[in-house]
């Protein structure tokens, strides 16, 4: 049977399978987890913005990291408390789009920007005589202009690809709502969708890991000549920190996009996976950001003692 997607047609998503005695610690979990990604993902802009120090173009490109992990969190977050609450795991078909968008916005995003802080990073340590040059305000802008314009136009057309479809099951896979798991509910032809999903994970994915493998070359390689010990260990310091944070997203996104294909693969495992993309990231990216980076970590200090008195870290 046929349903219209352009209805308010209602969807089912993936069961929680929570007990009665686990309902509020997972409520309460869900929450706080909420709460301190949101925070901590605040205290690092606002930090960013306040401080005049930190207006240089490694900071200004991390101030959009913090941004595109709250439309992750925020894409998930409510949506999965309000069902803990309810015990109601239906959504509507445009809801479920809109999720499906705001998480894909999320994943590219964060992949985008984190390939961007490589480049930055390569100029500063491999190129330092022409950084002020290349990564002038003018290009700053274009780059951060051209990470959100890529980003909306390719997943725009992935959900108005899967969008146009009818459906003619109700089940999501998923524990939220995503490209793979719309596409399973369609019983259409899904070849071009297919297509571009894969030609769009070539991309997206494999654009980034090229340019993180080849800077981090690069700059280990200038690190392994210098004959400065300090200026050594401060690059191999914030770029270790910047590869744990894109090997995290890349390892779990590869896998979770793996298991879709998979038809034999563990559901659960899926969504674990899935669920950790939307999890890890949003919540050790300010962390690790804000512990590693001793620039971003002093401000943040003087920041919260400013505005909450005596703090330490």
């Amino acid at each position: 049977m046929y349903m219209n997607g352009s209805t308010r047609e209602l969807l089912t998503l993936a069961p929680l399978d929570l007990s009665a005695t686990h309902i509020y610690p997972a409520f309460v979990f869900g929450t706080l987890t909420y709460l301190i990604i949101v925070f901590c993902n605040l205290l690092v802009l606002t930090t960013i913005a306040v401080s005049k120090k930190l207006h240089k173009p490694m900071f200004i490109l991390l101030f959009n990291l913090p941004i595109s992990d709250m439309v992750g969190a925020t894409a998930f977050f409510p949506q999965l408390l309000f069902s803990i609450v309810t015990q109601d795991r239906l959504i509507s078909h445009p809801a479920c789009i809109t999720q499906a968008f705001l998480i894909h916005i999320y994943g590219t995003g964060n992949m985008l920007i984190l390939t961007a802080m490589a480049y930055d990073r390569y100029i500063a340590i491999c190129c330092p005589l022409r950084y002020n040059a290349i990564m002038s305000p003018h290009n700053l802008i274009r780059i951060i202009i051209l990470i959100w314009f890529i980003n909306f136009s390719v997943i725009f057309t992935l959900c108005v690809m899967v969008a146009r479809f009818k459906v003619c099951r109700t089940n999501i896979v998923d524990l939220y709502c995503n490209n793979p798991s719309l596409l399973k509910l369609v019983c259409e032809d899904t070849r071009v969708n297919n297509y571009y999903g894969i030609a769009t994970i070539v991309v997206i994915m494999g654009g980034p890991l090229l340019v993180i493998i080849y800077t981090y070359a690069q700059i280990l390689r200038t690190c392994v000549m210098t004959n400065h010990t300090d200026a050594r260990r401060k690059a191999l310091q914030t770029c270790g920190t910047h590869l744990v944070v894109f090997l995290i997203l890349q390892i779990n996104t590869t896998f979770t996009l793996i298991t879709h294909r998979i038809e034999s693969a563990s559901p659960y495992i899926r969504r674990i996976l899935g669920v950790s993309i939307l999890i890890f990231p949003p919540f050790l990216d300010p962390i690790i950001y804000g512990l590693k980076t001793t620039e971003l970590k002093q401000n943040m200090l003087m920041f919260l003692k400013k505005n909450f008195g005596s703090t330490k870290l």
